[in-house]
């Protein structure tokens, strides 16, 4: 069963699972299982999914309960109107606070690209991160005979396609369990160390316009399990 963390008429917001799609998608073709699916059957209605987070990212997912809903609520995500703040455990140790601003190019993974967007100029995108705690493991990875970590709260001001990871990865902090943009020998540590084989990025705020009410919704999610326990062995308290 999925956790529900919201719902009304129009909307529902379910905890997302690390490890579960949210539709299925041909770069994934072996996986039968997603979150459209199994929402659908537990509640017994169609749901429109507004937005999207990476198979291993946990936490809010927020679906429309009715087509027109759910074109208007994506329309806030395509122009930016959605706030959104993340937790992510990353290498090293960034700096307090900063603003990424590094433009992304579309690649062929990316659900929106098509073959006319290659060769296309990178789209503007923007997170800003504070650093909540950071800690130094007394483990040789690559040169270095201690290893680094922190843990940051991200916002991203866009919304493009792995932004996070991929602006994480741009200032040389990648997120810790990231098979794709991250650094293998450390997502193997905390594997050794923790038994963690997800990704540590969550989605713990959402904030959206509702489109029949008009207020302003705030949605959040706790830290899933298998998060809080890697973040627990670390000594850190969130």
């Amino acid at each position: 069963m999925l956790d529900i963390l919201y719902r009304d008429d129009h909307l529902i917001a379910i905890h997302k699972p690390s490890g579960l799609l949210v539709h299925r998608t041909n770069l994934d073709r072996h996986e039968t299982r997603f979150a459209v699916q199994l929402l659908r059957d537990q509640i017994g209605q169609r749901v429109y999914p507004v937005h999207r987070l990476d198979k291993g990212t946990s936490g809010v997912l927020l679906f429309a309960l009715d087509p027109d809903i759910g074109r208007a609520v994506s329309g806030q995500f395509e122009r930016q109107e959605v706030a959104k703040k993340y937790l992510a455990v990353v290498r090293g140790h960034p700096p307090e606070t900063g603003e990424i601003d590094y433009p992304l190019v579309k690649r062929p993974d990316d659900y929106e690209w098509t073959p006319d967007a290659e060769g296309a100029p990178p789209q503007e995108a923007v997170t800003r991160y504070r650093r909540l705690a950071v800690c130094e493991l007394p483990y040789e990875v690559d040169r270095y005979p201690t290893s680094r970590y922190a843990l940051v709260e991200l916002e991203p001001l866009t919304g493009r396609r792995h932004q996070l990871r991929r602006h994480l990865k741009h200032i040389s902090h990648p997120i810790i369990g990231d098979a794709t943009y991250g650094k293998g020998k450390h997502n193997r540590l905390f594997q050794t160390l923790f038994g963690c084989y997800r990704m540590l990025l969550a989605n713990l705020e959402l904030q959206v316009r509702h489109p029949v009410s008009d207020k302003v919704l705030t949605i959040t999610a706790p830290l899933a399990e298998d998060f809080a326990v890697v973040l627990a062995q670390l000594g850190w308290k969130c």
